[in-house]
């Protein structure tokens, strides 16, 4: 009885079918767990859309890759749409899912003060997770890099 109750606990016995696995709640804040069982804004799009960045990052340490991508309004200059694809841990796909919700809505130069630190106190990161909230700030500073060297490509091929 003891060894079925272990499996389901963990995921691996046949009360569960989700496809994919479950963090355990008690090992994670809930805003971490919350975050990993619905990530918001997963998804991609048209890298080479004019109004599309790209962040693409890694951390070689643990393996964790993170694509964060924003969809610009280029009058207004504010972000209207974010999305993301990590490949990682729990802690890495919350960051991320927490950096598309925090960067929707906001200007170029506003998603550029967010730092790594706000987003692993949002999620009560441990210290041996702060990589995966880096990987996010450093994500969406790529990104933000990748659609203005875009804007300056075009307004040179238009002169």
């Amino acid at each position: 009885m003891l060894r079925h109750a272990t499996k389901r606990v963990l995921g691996l016995g046949p009360a569960t079918s989700v496809a994919r696995t479950r963090i355990l709640p008690r090992f994670y804040h809930e805003r971490v767990v919350d975050h990993y069982n619905n990530p918001r804004n997963v998804g991609a799009f048209d890298k080479n859309d004019p109004t599309v960045g790209t962040g693409l990052v890694g951390a070689p340490a643990c393996g964790d890759v993170m694509k964060l991508q924003i969809k610009v309004d280029e009058e207004t200059g504010k972000i209207t749409d974010a999305c993301f694809k990590t490949f990682g841990c729990g802690s890495a796909i919350a960051s991320s899912s927490v950096a598309t919700e925090w960067v929707k809505g906001k200007q170029m130069e506003e998603v550029l003060t967010i730092k790594n630190t706000e987003i692993a106190k949002h999620l009560s990161l441990p210290p041996v997770k702060l990589h995966c909230s880096m990987l996010a700030e450093d994500a969406i500073k790529a990104a933000v890099k990748d659609y203005e060297a875009k804007r300056v490509r075009a307004n040179n091929n238009s002169t």
